[in-house]
């Protein structure tokens, strides 16, 4: 499962993650050629990359995920977590996505934190 953190992640909770599973693949938006570029592009980018968004964006973010889903275009996947969550919550909730689910499961979904 590979992970691609918007610019609005929290990177504190980019590093809890790695500091728990160091194997895990995470990029950041802001390391990659589309810092600084639109939500779609951002979407279009992980899916076809076939990472799966973490975002605190609860408003823009999931409103293109529909949008790209009706149009018949797809999404690795998007995780929101909402950016008023401990972070150890967030931190908790990723690591059992991680071991119970698989990148396939995630595939067109948009799910909300806390689990």
């Amino acid at each position: 499962m590979k992970f691609l953190a918007d610019e609005n992640f929290d990177n504190r909770i980019v590093r809890g993650l790695l500091r728990r599973r160091p194997e895990l693949e995470i990029i950041r938006v802001q390391d990659l050629e589309i810092a600084g570029a639109d939500d779609p592009t951002v979407l279009n980018w992980a899916d076809r990359a076939g990472y799966i968004l973490l975002t605190h964006d609860e408003r823009t973010i999931p409103h293109f995920c529909y949008e790209r889903l009706a149009a018949g275009q797809t999404i690795a996947g998007v995780i929101v977590a909402s950016d008023s969550l401990a972070l150890s919550t967030v931190i908790d909730d990723l690591l059992v996505i991680v071991e119970c689910s698989s990148a396939a499961e995630w595939v067109n979904q948009v799910q909300r934190l806390p689990l």
